[in-house]
């Protein structure tokens, strides 16, 4: 059966002209800093523009309803097509030497990982820094919006379970989709201005407030200091960003809900909210335990380290204060395992969402309960609802792949000449779009910088199979997807 793609097109010209006229605003800060990259990103701006609009022109006046297939393929083409334009302010400023490392560093902004390979922060172009807080905050969106109207249909690891009635049939998706956006941006511009406001109250200057609400809101991790937030020493601002960071994890559409129902109850009624937070406590005050103490002279703030760097990795930010690396091999492995929690599905958190964990545990005390009771019959529930046995099927089969992956990238990793840490590390942040890995080269005071191009390659496809939910992506690659 033959694709109709120009729905497909209709959808990624229009993104890339919002991209594009996204651009300008760097362009206008490096302008007023009398900053030459003003015309890299004028001309980028106009460029992506140009090809949005001629793709959107040209398939205007087509169908706006979308199938299944063209929902895959179309998510999949928009995160790549914008990757892609999002990389040229990059590779024509000279602020990184190849398009592989360009490429990079947009996908990793856009998939909100935080990975990055650029250095010298501190005194990059205001124009560059601002980019990079841009793409973040747009990947943010982008992939709450997802998360409530394209997943679910696409029953994507159990994403079905949060499928809102609204959104009953493929067909739907994009009508249904616009107008339940408009409330989440609102939600997002309201968050994102509050962190500004209070990222200026704790003492960052402007443009530092600005750029790091955006990727602290968005949990991206782009900071505008090598240091990222250790740059500012201060307990105030990590605080902010634990608060704001933690927002960022929680599903959207429950803000919504809560001030059109002028009721905040269900954010705490939700069991998704409330394991994630339980899940985050404990784990905190497991790596406050493993932190080795203040050295001399200086003040013990160890729950703050272990209370804001866990809140870090398991919203898949990525922001760092301080080297936990250097923790011992204990702290090493806590890290490591906790980069693969996430936060809720529908927020912009990464990794493996938690609901996906408290369907495994329903799953699994299921079948330990009809072992001792043959007889017995015993309903799965998920926020008081029954749970689908396809819903455990498909939560099931999500972890598996998900470890499968794993393993892939981390092995081909590992061809390219990375080292065993490195090569797992790297792999495990990339999928669950951490951001900082382990060890001297990508840990957390290190760079993707130093990476050979292939890894870069390989890492660049990890970040976009893991924000996608892996699915999405590879489902393209099964011949009986084209034929069918």
């Amino acid at each position: 059966m033959r694709i109709d793609i120009r729905p497909i097109l209709l959808v990624i010209g229009l993104l890339l002209a919002t991209l594009g006229i996204s651009m300008m605003a760097p362009a206008i800060v490096d302008l007023m800093a009398d900053n030459g990259d003003w015309q890299v990103f004028a001309a980028s701006g106009i460029l992506t523009v140009l090809i949005g609009a001629g793709l959107y022109g040209g398939a205007r006046g087509t169908t706006t309803h979308l199938g299944t297939k063209q929902a895959f393929i179309m998510t999949v083409g928009t995160w790549v097509t914008l990757a892609f334009f999002g990389a040229l302010p990059y590779y024509w400023s000279g602020i990184v030497p190849t398009f592989t490392d360009a490429f990079f560093e947009s996908m990793s902004g856009l998939t909100t990982t935080g990975s990055t390979v650029i250095t010298g922060l501190d005194n990059a172009p205001p124009g560059i820094l601002l980019w990079r807080g841009i793409q973040q905050w747009l990947g943010g969106l982008g992939i709450i919006v997802m998360a409530v109207a394209v997943l679910p249909m696409l029953q994507i690891g159990g994403m079905q379970l949060f499928k809102i009635e609204a959104f009953d049939a493929a067909e739907k998706i994009m009508p249904r989709a616009t107008q339940i956006s408009g409330s989440i941006t609102i939600a997002f511009v309201f968050f994102t201005a509050l962190c500004v406001f209070a990222y200026l109250a704790a003492g960052m200057a402007l443009d530092d407030a600005v750029i790091h609400a955006m990727t602290t809101v968005s949990t991206g991790g782009f900071s505008t200091k090598d240091a990222s937030l250790g740059f500012y020493d201060s307990d105030m601002i990590d605080a902010i960003a634990v608060l704001f960071m933690i927002i960022g994890s929680i599903p959207f559409i429950l803000y919504v809900k809560a001030v059109r129902d002028n009721n905040a109850s269900p954010l705490w009624k939700d069991s998704q909210v409330r394991v994630f937070l339980s899940v985050l406590g404990v784990l905190v005050l497991i790596a406050w335990s493993l932190y080795p103490g203040p050295a001399d002279g200086e003040a013990d703030r160890g729950f703050i380290f272990a209370l804001f760097n866990v809140t870090s990795i398991v919203t898949g930010t990525g922001y760092v204060t301080v080297d936990y690396g250097v923790w011992g091999p204990s702290s090493a492995m806590f890290f490591f395992i906790i980069m693969f929690i996430g936060g809720c599905a529908g927020s912009t958190s990464c990794g493996i969402k938690i609901f996906r964990f408290q369907v495994l545990y329903e799953t699994l005390k299921q079948h330990i309960k009809s072992i001792f009771f043959p007889n017995g019959v015993f309903v799965m529930r998920f926020n008081s609802r029954v749970l689908d046995d396809n819903v455990a099927t498909a939560v099931m089969s999500f972890l598996f792949l998900y470890i499968a992956v794993f393993f892939v990238i981390a092995s081909l990793l590992s061809l390219t000449g990375l080292d065993f840490i490195t090569s797992l590390s790297a792999a495990g942040s990339a999928i669950s779009n951490v951001g900082p890995g382990l060890g001297l080269q990508i840990g957390p005071t290190g760079t993707y910088k130093e990476l050979g191009d292939m890894a870069k390659w390989i890492l660049s496809a990890a970040m976009l199979i893991g924000r996608l939910e892996l699915f999405t992506v590879l489902v393209l690659f099964v011949p009986r997807f084209w034929r069918s």
